[in-house]
């Protein structure tokens, strides 16, 4: 039986040593799954108008998205590269508070471009928000390149 309990405290000890990185791992890996999926949905092929985005996406841009202070074609190359690339450094961890905080300006940007939104999409979009803010506030844990650079560095 003491062996049994002896066991169970290392387990949670190790636990409670690694959780805070498991648990910012996983918000990364969450958020970065939701961004980078959505950035799949908007490529399409050379055939299209215009190159790369598919005519969802071209349509989205054009007619229903009212992004502010762009023209709706720079709206849509840069919001897709924006889903492409930096979900990919959030789940490197390669400068990940910066990533995360831009991607979550880009969650705003989404919101407030997009009315439908708040209708059925706004409870998805206020919980990465506040994954993205626990990320931007408490850093990216040591399971990330931002970490081995860090360590590196002393």
């Amino acid at each position: 039986m003491d062996r049994i309990i002896q066991l169970y405290n290392q387990i949670f000890a190790i636990l409670h040593k690694y959780s805070s990185d498991i648990f910012k791992l996983f918000l990364r890996l969450y958020v970065a799954d939701v961004f980078f999926r959505s950035g799949l949905t908007k490529l399409g092929s050379w055939d299209s108008t215009l190159p790369f985005l598919s005519s969802g996406a071209q349509y989205l841009f054009a007619n229903e998205y009212q992004v502010p202070f762009l023209p709706w074609e720079w709206a849509a190359y840069l919001g897709t590269a924006a889903e492409l690339i930096l979900p990919v450094l959030l789940v490197l961890g390669l400068a990940t508070r910066m990533v995360a905080l831009k991607l979550f300006v880009f969650n705003i940007i989404a919101v407030i471009s997009y009315p439908a939104i708040w209708q059925s999409g706004y409870y998805d979009h206020k919980l990465w928000g506040i994954m993205l803010l626990v990320v931007v506030i408490y850093g990216q844990g040591r399971v990330s390149i931002d970490s081995l650079i860090c360590k590196n560095r002393k």
